[in-house]
């Protein structure tokens, strides 16, 4: 009876973990794009240069995958609302469930669209997405994100503005960041 417990746990587990990645698999097919953290060296660039603009209020990772940019940012900046955007159902839940057992009350997580997510009230965003996501941001920013927001883009460029600075990491692929100010 014991090894019959076993084998059922051991299959209703490996089950969960194929629909789990059947899941992801098929959200990144949707996207266009999989959930790939940044790096440290490119978070720690980022970190630095949000720290060297004014202001305070609420940030949005846009696609916040598995939530490190997010919760490194939550860490640094307390004094900030943090909300990581992400349509990914699994990155998103790992995300939500480390935030709350690292106690980060200024993050939060939620399942959403980057494309219909409204930024009206966002001070700054952050994303790490791939050029045809941010040739459509390009316009939701614009019509949306009130003057004086910034936008941080790592790796890939707003096809249709000019970035008030390009900062190159020091890593193995020479990552750019692209700062904007709407």
């Amino acid at each position: 009876m014991e090894s019959f417990v076993y084998q059922v746990v051991m299959l209703t587990a490996a089950a969960a973990m194929l629909l789990a990645l059947l899941s992801i698999v098929f959200v990144s097919w949707r996207n266009g794009i999989s959930p790939m953290p940044s790096s440290a060296v490119v978070r720690r660039e980022v970190l630095q240069l949000l720290r060297s603009l004014p202001g305070q209020g609420v940030m949005v990772d846009s696609g916040s995958g598995w939530g490190t940019l997010a919760l490194q940012l939550g860490r640094s900046f307390r004094g900030w609302r943090i909300i990581g955007i992400e349509n990914s159902v699994i990155p998103m839940w790992i995300s939500f469930f480390t935030a709350k057992l690292e106690n980060r009350t200024n993050v939060s997580f939620m399942k959403q669209d980057l494309y219909t997510y409204s930024y009206r009230d966002v001070d700054r965003v952050v994303c790490y997405l791939y050029p045809g996501a941010m040739r459509r941001l390009d316009t939701i920013f614009g019509e949306q994100l009130k003057p004086g927001a910034y936008v941080i883009s790592i790796c890939f460029a707003l096809p249709y503005r000019k970035p008030e600075r390009i900062i190159q990491c020091r890593d193995l692929y020479r990552t750019k960041i692209y700062l904007y100010e709407m």
